[in-house]
């Protein structure tokens, strides 16, 4: 008699019943992962940009209140006159120059700190054409510091040193040291009368001359530091030294 081998029917639906099961996880499985995978990468869209160079992911930039311009697309029309220039004025240069710079500007503003060297060079290649007048623009809301170091300058102008401390101040905004000591420091190693200088700006003598010179500012268009009319016409921002020289030729005819 011969043996033949039989498989149970209860067996073969087992496997059946196992393989089923098994398929049905493993398919479960994937389109979870293939989910996740969707859900990173719309993640990573959503809250990275791509970088310029080499397109490394860096985090994306939230919007920023803005602070001063720093340059200007063309210059503009004042909206009013500003104020007549006059002997009370501090003016760098050729006091008879055909061109006036009127530069409204904030001691602790990284931005006119960065205009400084332009006007500088404006004196230096047409010093019998340009004359610099530095008029008072403090920013008080967000820099806590530009009042009293616009009436540190006034104050050292009562013993002529005027552009001497505005030099000295925009050097401290380099540094990132402006404060009232530093200020009575740099009056004392400049060899004023300490005790006259330290008397001037704790008093506030020249608080409401600083503030008139911004609404004189204010009012002819000034939004922002460093804002400079050149012989009238306004030039928003630190702009780069070619765009200021070429409004000083126009007004030179060159």
């Amino acid at each position: 008699m011969s043996l033949k081998s039989k498989t149970s029917p209860t067996n073969t639906k087992g496997m059946f019943n196992q393989n089923f099961v098994l398929g049905l996880v493993s398919g479960i499985a994937i389109i979870a992962l293939i989910g996740f995978v969707f859900l990173l990468v719309e993640r990573n869209n959503n809250g990275m940009e791509k970088a310029e160079n080499g397109g490394a992911p860096v985090a994306a930039v939230q919007p920023t209140q803005p602070t001063q311009p720093t340059a200007a697309a063309q210059p503009t029309a004042p909206s009013a006159p500003i104020p007549e220039v006059t002997s009370a004025d501090h003016i760098r240069g050729n006091k008879d120059a055909a061109v006036t710079l009127v530069e409204y500007s904030d001691f602790q503003c990284p931005y006119c700190l960065r205009f400084t060297p332009t006007v500088e060079k404006a004196l230096q290649e047409f010093p019998n054409d340009v004359r610099l007048v530095y008029r008072h623009f403090p920013l008080n809301s967000i820099h806590p510091n530009a009042q009293k170091s616009a009436e540190a300058s006034e104050c050292a102008s009562e013993q002529w040193k005027f552009w001497e401390m505005h030099d000295k101040i925009f050097e401290q905004n380099a540094a990132n040291n402006m404060s009232v000591a530093e200020w009575k420091q740099l009056a004392s190693d400049m060899g004023l009368d300490t005790a006259k200088f330290n008397d001037c700006l704790d008093s506030d003598k020249y608080a409401s001359l600083v503030q008139q010179n911004a609404a004189g500012g204010q009012a002819a268009g000034v939004r922002g530091t460093p804002a400079t009319f050149v012989n009238g016409q306004l030039v928003s921002g630190a702009v780069p030294y070619e765009q200021l020289k070429a409004v000083i030729q126009s007004k030179l005819g060159k």
